[in-house]
């Protein structure tokens, strides 16, 4: 069992609806911090945090920055990528041209994702 203590999170207003364990992205919209779904097909859309929640949009989202995603499933354990289906994790990075290649973590279980994002890599 996981103990969140001093979780680095922030709340955030939603751009989009989010589903409870969705990888995100943090952007500026008009000098206002949003968050929307990550995806690796879009630059400037890294993942930088997750949700635990679903967050239909407009509402207030809390951000976690790093550790336990717990509210993720069918996962394989090992390393995890920002996938180009928009919130998701895969096994193996995306490798066409424009996509964002970014490890954001080790799976340990099918329903655990140890979240801890890398520098994401624009691929050419």
């Amino acid at each position: 069992m996981y103990k969140r203590q001093g979780a680095d999170i922030a709340l955030i207003e939603s751009a989009e609806s989010l589903a409870a364990g969705d990888l995100v992205n943090v952007y500026n919209d008009a000098g206002t911090a949003k968050v929307r779904k990550a995806d690796a097909t879009s630059v400037g859309k890294a993942a930088v945090g997750y949700v635990l929640e679903v967050v239909t949009a407009p509402a207030i989202a809390t951000v976690y920055f790093e550790g336990p995603n717990t509210a993720v499933t069918g996962l394989t354990p090992g390393v995890q990528y920002l996938s180009t289906t928009a919130g998701q994790t895969v096994t193996t990075a995306p490798s066409g041209s424009g996509n964002i290649a970014q490890r954001v973590g080790f799976a340990t279980s099918a329903t655990n994702l140890n979240f801890q994002s890398a520098q994401p890599i624009v691929l050419v």
